[in-house]
């Protein structure tokens, strides 16, 4: 069986990999960072490609039957029509909870303490011991809409940390299944929320919170989805946490919100463009914690190891016909 590999190598987990003899492993140095189109005679003959981004000319894979992701969001693979081909995909999920829920936390913390106005001050050798820099997180209420590894790491540090935890998910809160994980980390159980709320009831799940954080997945029913509606059921007091992706929020709405007050603040790591352009609201606005997509990603110092680790393991899977991690179900593939 031949293997493709379009990311950073992890010598020696390759290594292990290799010894077994029974299968090719080709690697592309360097990896891809976007998109590409790869020479037909190298790529037609693999079965398995462990990738960020399948090359433009997909079609010339007649071979593939198991694609490995390295990213946690999968929209990259909506327009290759993989289960039309009987194509399987996995993701990177799991790499990144353990960063981007420790930003959660830190930003929920920053934020209740405006540390930005601190930093303000600090600039400025402005001595103000105001009680508005002294706030606690504990007894307040998170709620994290989307309850994936990332939201339910979120959720053990929050409850670790007196928080009430409630969480919004279409079809309730399950065990993980065939999740990958860091051990000792999120709610493999789902027994941690205090409360769970369906999709029917975004209002009463929004009125209740001090922070929300989006933790959903980017696709065709989440873009969009938290417009002005959403942000106005939100308490004046309450703060939103979007480490998921910049599209899920509406853009205009989240400004006018920040502007005038219907929230009190954002702290934001995903965006609506690539760099944001210097002259965008949000830079400046004194509520705002404004981050460059930093809380999970391929720098992240664990990502590599726990990357390599989910292909390990499902290359093992796949070869004794077992379930795989991370799998994508067919309508997640098709963007639904």
């Amino acid at each position: 069986m031949k293997v493709l590999i379009d990311v950073p190598i992890e010598s020696e987990v390759l290594a292990r990999l290799q010894e077994g003899g029974g299968n090719e492993f080709d690697a592309l140095i360097p990896p891809a960072e976007m998109e590409r189109t790869l020479p037909v005679e190298r790529i037609r003959d693999a079965e398995v490609l462990f990738c960020t981004f399948p090359p433009t000319n997909l079609q010339d894979m007649p071979a593939l039957r198991w694609i490995q992701i390295a990213s946690t969001g999968y929209s990259q693979l909506f327009r290759h029509q993989l289960p039309k081909r009987g194509i399987r995909a996995t993701n990177g999920r799991g790499c990144f909870d353990v960063p981007i829920a420790e930003w959660n936390i830190a930003m929920m913390i920053n934020l209740a303490r405006n540390l930005r106005q601190l930093i303000r001050n600090q600039d400025a050798r402005v001595w103000d011991r105001g009680a508005t820099f002294q706030r606690e997180i504990r007894g307040l209420t998170v709620g994290i809409w989307g309850y994936g590894g990332i939201g339910r790491e979120t959720a053990r540090l929050a409850r670790q940390l007196g928080l009430r935890v409630h969480v919004l998910t279409r079809e309730g809160v399950r065990p993980t299944g065939l999740v990958y994980q860091v051990p000792g980390t999120g709610d493999p159980d789902g027994t941690l929320p205090h409360r769970v709320f369906r999709s029917v009831e975004e209002k009463a799940f929004l009125a209740g919170l001090d922070f929300l954080v989006v933790a959903m997945p980017l696709t065709s029913a989440t873009e969009g989805l938290i417009g002005e509606e959403a942000l106005r059921c939100l308490s004046p007091h309450a703060f939103i946490l979007n480490p998921a992706r910049g599209a899920i929020i509406r853009e205009e709405p989240l400004v006018r919100a920040l502007r005038e007050g219907w929230i009190a603040g954002a702290a934001l790591d995903t965006h609506y463009h690539y760099p944001m352009p210097p002259e965008h609201p949000l830079w400046g606005l004194p509520n705002v914690l404004f981050t460059p997509h930093i809380s999970g990603s391929s720098l992240s110092p664990n990502f590599r190891s726990r990357l390599w680790d989910i292909f390990a393991l499902n290359l093992g899977r796949y070869e004794r016909g077992e379930p795989l991690l991370n799998e994508l179900s067919a309508s997640q593939l098709m963007g639904a």
